[in-house]
């Protein structure tokens, strides 16, 4: 089981992560590239920061379904958002999903960056992670 953690000796997240994260021995590590909030069909979820986070954020699960896993699983995410301006519809659309994701709070590590640009004009949020897969 991931193990994760605030250590009392300093403040508390400022936000839906834990401070710490460890993986049991054993399980294998799994890099997921960045996604990004485009549809299976290749069409932007949304023009706005909130759309896209969502859909980047289904996109992940699906990765994760596609091993057998499922949010439980993630140790870290890290997410770039291009521009200020986009910071709270990300922030809007991660607390609808962890709420779904992790309704006791058991959030995992996570860095949040703003950037001034992403890879294509039209996106406004990056979200990649690091899975741990039990023993098979």
């Amino acid at each position: 089981m991931i193990r994760r953690w605030n250590p009392g000796t300093l403040a508390p997240p400022i936000g839906q992560y834990s401070h710490l994260a460890s993986v049991p021995a054993g399980h294998e590590l799994v890099m997921i590239s960045g996604q990004v909030g485009v549809l299976p069909d290749g069409t932007l979820a949304g023009a706005g920061a909130q759309a896209q986070t969502r859909q980047a954020l289904a996109n992940i699960e699906l990765l994760l379904d596609s091993l057998g896993a499922g949010p439980q699983h993630l140790v870290k995410l890290f997410t770039l958002v291009a521009g200020a301006e986009h910071v709270e519809g990300c922030r809007t659309a991660r607390a609808e999903t962890f709420a779904r994701w992790y309704p006791g709070g058991d959030w995992p590590a996570h860095s949040l960056a703003v950037v001034t640009a992403l890879a294509a004009p039209e996106l406004t949020v990056e979200i990649e992670g690091m899975a741990a897969l039990p023993p098979r």
